[in-house]
């Protein structure tokens, strides 16, 4: 079975509003599977940036704050990740990450839903919430922990799909970790980086090439030119699901041309076997 995930952060409700009709063309032209969106702004009044997005697209979404857990202060409501899929799902698990002892660490969230393929299986999404602060790798540590739990529990006999953006470089020890190249606290795990996998050249998603993304790189980076991967698609190992396989057949960069947010986004085909 052929099956797309695609994941892009949306950049929440800056700049030009024309954009998100553009973000709604490219979903509709890509007709993903499997969509991870993150920065997405929630209904405001008559402002409904999510349902925007996903006009006629034929996706049905699940979101953490609003839909998962309502009773959350509005301060945590504003904008957050979204799950969009092409078959039925259901929510699994909502992981809130407290406890990183990290300075002026916030309240982040993962979201993991399990969707229903019908005769092929169902198939285990998670989607992380990351803090982006350059010097908070290690809540990421935390989190790519407890992702790994969570997946533990529950895994499908297809292999799980990791989307978003992780805010971590390659060479960070959360994406080592998830990538199997280095353990976290006597743990280990191993996820196809499907980048790594199909992708050619560096696949940078946050990159002062982009012109969405240069003001906020400058601020926050203060360094030109400047160029991360940052988002991540992540496919289950044969070694965690022995009796079936999720082969990546490609992996391209969503939205470069024109640019859609300050983060390009990604696209990946994969055969469910």
């Amino acid at each position: 079975m052929r099956y797309r995930v695609l994941t892009l952060n949306v950049q929440n409700d800056v700049g030009d509003p024309r954009r998100f009709r553009l973000i709604n063309e490219e979903l509709r032209r890509l007709s993903p599977d499997l969509v991870a969106l993150q920065e997405v702004c929630y209904p405001a009044g008559s402002n409904d940036q999510l349902a925007e997005l996903l006009e006629g697209t034929g996706l049905t979404h699940r979101t953490h704050q609003r839909d998962v857990l309502p009773d959350l202060p509005e301060l945590f409501r504003h904008d957050g990740t979204a799950i969009a899929t092409r078959h039925p799902h259901r929510v699994a698990e909502v992981l809130e990450h407290r406890g990183t002892g990290v300075r002026g660490d916030p309240h982040w969230w993962t979201l993991a839903v399990t969707v229903d393929l019908g005769p092929v299986g169902e198939v285990l999404a998670i989607t992380p919430t990351t803090p982006w602060q350059l010097d908070h790798e290690y809540a990421r540590e935390r989190q790519a922990l407890d992702i790994a739990a969570l997946d533990a529990r529950h895994r499908t006999a297809l292999p799980t799909v990791l989307a978003g953006d992780f805010n971590a470089t390659p060479d960070s020890a959360s994406i080592r970790f998830l990538s199997g190249h280095q353990s976290l606290d006597g743990t280990s795990v191993h996820f196809h980086d499907a980048w790594t996998t199909r992708g050619e050249g560096p696949g940078h998603t946050w990159t002062t090439a982009n012109p969405l993304a240069r003001e906020e790189i400058a601020t926050l980076i203060g360094q030109s030119p400047h160029h991360r991967r940052l988002d991540y698609i992540f496919v289950g190992s044969r070694h965690a699901h022995p009796d079936t396989q999720a082969t990546i057949d490609t992996v391209d960069l969503v939205g470069v041309n024109p640019p859609l947010s300050d983060h390009y986004g990604l696209v990946a085909d994969l055969t469910l076997l």
